[in-house]
This record gives C-alpha cells, structure tokens and sequence, in this order.
C-alpha cells in the first residue's frame, strides 16, 4: 500500500491529473508495487477489487466483472498501459524507501511508550496522502512522526542534547511535517473529483450518463392562457392541413404509378438485354468451336511432322547403336586375342623353368648314384 502511493505522488509530480485518469493510475500502482515489494498479484485481482470500491463508493450493486467482456478487455489494457507510462516517467528507478523502518528503532532508542508506537505508525501511514514522501527523506518523516506522536501523549524528548541530531534530522524539517499533519487533519473528507478529460470508470454501469439525462431540463408545458392570436395562427395551421391532405394523397398516387411505369419499363430492356446477351453468346460459341476445329487440325499437323521426324531419329539411333556394338565386338575380340597370346608366353616360359629343373634334378641323381657305387 505504502509503495503504491509513493509511485502515485512521483507520477503525478510530473504528469497532470486531466491527462491521466487517477483511478487507472491508482490501480496501476498498486499492480506495480506488489511486484517491486516481492508480493506479485496478477491483473485480474487488482481489477475485481477497484471494481468493486468503485460500485460501493457509487452506491451501485456489485455487479460480477465478466472477464470475457469487452469492458474487461480494455480495463485491462489500459492497466499494463498504464504501468508502462509511470515506469518511463521514472526511468525505471522504483526504489521506495519507507519511514516505517525508522520509526520502532527511534522509540527504541528514545525508550518511549509501547503506545507511542501504534500512534507514530498510524500517523506515518496518514503522511503518504500528502506529499510528504516526495519533499523529504524517509528520516525526516520519521522524525516528525515521532515528534507528533509523543506531542499528543505528552510523552517529553531529550533537548540536551537534541534528539534528532541523532537522527541526522532538522528542526525545520520536523516542523514543516507537523504542519503538514496538522493540516491534512483540519480537511473535510475527501471527495472524488472528475478532471480527466478521458473519464472512464471501472464500473459497467453509466451512471455519469444516467445523472445527466436526469439533470437536463424538461421542456416546460404550454401554458393554458393563449393569447387570441396564437389560437387563430392554429386554426389557419389546422386548415391548411386538412386541405394540404388531399394534395399529398394525389402525389403519392401519382408516384407510385410513375413507379410502376418504370418498372415495367426496366422489365421489358433487360428483357430486350437478355436476348442480345444470349445470341451475343451463341455468336461467340460458335467462334469458339471453329478456333477450336482450326487448333486441332494445326495440332494434328504438328503430331504428323513430329511422327516423321521422330521415325529418322529412330532410324539415326538403331545405327548408331549397330556402329557401338560393332566397335564394342572389335574391342573385346582385340583384348580376347591378348590375353591369348600372354597366356601362351606364359605357358611357354613355364615349360622351359620345368625342363631346366627336371634336368638339374635328374643329373644330382645320378652323380648320387655313382657316388655310391
């Protein structure tokens, strides 16, 4: 709640309260303060509870928030509009620093009265509807909290030395912030007050637009004394249009049989229109099938050409063939013819490598044997 509003005097410090609607911007700070206070709450939730303020603050039946609505819808977008305008308004710097913090480490240092305590607290959360938080440190808030709190229980502070040198704090500055409570404290109760130029409410009833139709003035009732004048300006009125009625009798008769005449005459030309149209068509199918005839006989002309030609191709290509197959036959029996001869070489130099070595086996037999001998 604190964060919310802190965000909520930054933003309208620089941004004025006929361009943006309060109750949006209200709505978005709080969205946006539960993020930056780790406690994040989702769209919808923010938007049933500003609903329903705003339908008991209007005296309106609570009414249930469709959330497949076109209303909704648009709530919506405008709250994550919304948010974006206040975080690039403060650069994204959304540090909130709050006196509550300060507040129970000053009385315990002070050694005040357990219910001095509640007393400060309950007026630091009253300083955040008054700009307080924007004019001065969270300390000085602080400080004048407590100055104010224990000047209501009478409750006396150490003044030698002072107090809130402690602090690092100013007399004047705790001076201006009790002024400043005891000011907020003289108003009246506060009052919503429409200055946005696009005003719109979380509510689905109009109730602006209801209280405006109800204060439009009624046309005031003819009075009964009529001057003698008026009466006979009436009587010349109602004459004229008794006798202005038959008149407008003939023209509408005259009209509707002008009506009729045309009609009939439109009936009979697109009629006329129909015909030309059909031997308009007949005409140009005929043209059709005898571009046609010529296309297929050109298209059996071609084929004809384009059989001949593909006939000599063929005839070229069974040639052609014929000429491979024979140098491929001439090829193999080349090589055939090869391999023959070194097989012969072969067969040969093997005849010889074996007559040589039967001979030099057949000698070291016999010189063997003569050696046995």
């Amino acid at each position: 709640m604190a964060t919310g509003q802190v965000l909520f005097h930054r933003f309208y410090c620089k941004k004025s309260f006929a361009r943006f609607n309060v109750k949006k911007v209200a709505a978005s700070c709080v969205w946006l303060a539960s993020k930056l206070e780790e406690n994040p709450r989702k769209a919808r939730q923010v938007l049933i509870i500003f609903h329903r303020m705003e339908c008991r603050r209007e005296n309106l039946p609570v009414e249930y928030l469709d959330f497949y609505s076109k209303k909704y819808v648009n709530l919506k977008m405008e709250l994550s509009r919304t948010e974006r305008h206040i975080l690039k308004e403060m650069g994204f710097i959304c540090h909130v620093e709050h006196p509550h913090k300060f507040i129970s480490n000053y009385l315990a240092t002070l050694e005040t009265p357990p219910e001095l305590r509640q007393e400060a607290w309950n007026l630091a959360n009253d300083s955040l509807r008054t700009s307080l938080c924007v004019r001065f440190k969270s300390e000085i808030v602080a400080c004048g909290v407590v100055y104010a709190a224990a000047r209501r229980f009478q409750v006396p502070l150490p003044e030698n030395p002072p107090w809130w040198k402690a602090f690092d704090a100013e007399k004047s500055g705790i001076d201006e912030v009790c002024r400043v409570l005891a000011h907020l404290y003289s108003l009246p109760k506060a009052q919503y007050i429409p200055v946005c130029k696009d005003e719109d409410s979380f509510t689905f009833s109009n109730k602006s637009l209801e209280s405006k139709a109800m204060d439009v003035p009624q046309s005031s009732s003819p009075t009964n004394a009529e001057t003698p004048a008026l009466k006979g300006a009436l009587e010349e009125a109602n004459i004229d249009l008794s006798s202005s009625k038959g008149a407008l009798v003939k023209q509408t008769s005259d009209k509707l049989n002008d009506a009729r005449k045309s009609d009939d005459e439109s009936k009979g030309t697109a009629a006329e229109r129909d015909v030309k149209d059909e031997l308009t068509f007949k005409s140009k199918s005929d043209r059709r099938v005898e571009a046609s005839g010529d296309l297929r006989r050109d298209l059996d002309r071609i084929k004809s050409r384009g059989r001949g030609r593909g006939r000599d191709s063929d005839n070229e290509r069974e040639r052609e063939e014929a000429e491979r197959f024979k140098l491929k036959d001439h090829g193999h029996h080349s090589r055939q013819r090869a391999r023959d001869s070194g097989h012969s070489e072969k067969s040969k130099r093997h005849s010889s490598h074996d007559r040589d070595y039967y001979s030099s086996s057949y000698s070291s037999r016999e010189k063997d044997r003569r050696r046995h001998h």
